[in-house]
């Protein structure tokens, strides 16, 4: 299996890696699921308020949490619980190191609010968690843009089990006293630069010349507009998904690869791929001048 992987896409990574730009690593929920995160937006994020089952693209609303703050932090406990239960897989430690290896030259924007990219060595200076980040808050009334983290008299629930009052008492802002909210994207809201990085992440795609798609569809906003723009200003894309999905298709498009494993099988090897290339660009000898 890695003796294929590399055969189909040495050559493009060594040409793309060759050229000036950032390698830019996209990653989505397929990253984490072998660190047995699900996705949370299938059955297994389905949660139940009252006497109705929510789905988790009602849940994770700014509207839900007005109507009912408990019952959506309670969910959020429940998920912050799996992601902490879980650990970094080969796969994020493959990126780990590519940002070593490349520093400036390499940056990840990940849709993954779990944090196993940090957890697993990536550093902040160098990646974009788009959708926010679980374990932080911010003052639900906004009195303030500063980011809390998570209080650490708060625990974990398991599914369907209710906030104690020590919860109530802790998930309250600093500053004002209101709600404190999890620091992360919910669906009725929109990017902004200040907290998910929207500004930047464009403006990087337009520098990439290696863009890698990693366990991702490309099914929000803004992924799918850091692939286009990648794509528009003649980056390379690879894209790694056991599924086909559209950005596999674009990546064809591009010249690019499209690697149908998992993120644990393939990125590994491809990160030594890329390493590689970008060592012995470093080492040619540079006939400019």
């Amino acid at each position: 299996m890695v003796t294929r992987v590399a055969a189909k896409v040495e050559s493009v990574i060594q040409d793309a890696v060759a050229r000036p730009g950032l390698v830019t690593v996209l990653t989505g929920a397929g990253i984490s699921a072998a660190s047995g995160i699900p996705t949370f937006r299938g059955p297994e994020g389905f949660w139940v308020v009252g006497a109705r089952e929510y789905t988790p693209q009602q849940l994770a609303t700014r509207a839900m949490f007005v109507r009912e703050p408990e019952d959506v932090w309670s969910w959020y406990l429940y998920r912050l619980g799996v992601c902490r239960a879980a650990a970094p897989n080969p796969a994020h430690e493959a990126v780990v190191r590519l940002e070593r290896a490349l520093g400036d030259r390499c940056l990840l924007i990940t849709q993954n609010v779990d944090g196993l990219h940090l957890r697993a060595g990536s550093t902040p200076a160098r990646t974009y968690p788009v959708h926010g980040e679980i374990e932080w808050t911010r003052c639900a009334d906004a009195c303030t843009p500063e980011r809390v983290p998570m209080p650490v008299q708060v625990t974990t629930k398991c599914r369907g089990e209710p906030l104690t009052d020590t919860d109530r008492a802790a998930l309250r802002c600093p500053a004002c006293g209101a709600w404190l909210r999890p620091d992360v994207l919910w669906f009725d809201e929109t990017y902004d630069e200040p907290r998910f990085r929207f500004d930047s992440s464009l403006r990087a795609a337009m520098r990439t010349a290696l863009l890698l798609t990693v366990g991702t569809s490309g099914a929000t906003t803004l992924p799918t507009l850091v692939v286009q723009r990648a794509a528009a200003s003649g980056a390379t894309i690879i894209d790694i998904n056991p599924a086909d999905n559209p950005l596999g298709d674009l990546a064809a498009h591009t010249g690019g690869g499209v690697v149908r494993e998992l993120a644990t099988d393939a990125l590994p090897t491809l990160a030594d791929l890329i390493i590689t290339a970008a060592r012995r660009r470093s080492a040619a000898p540079d006939h400019h001048g």
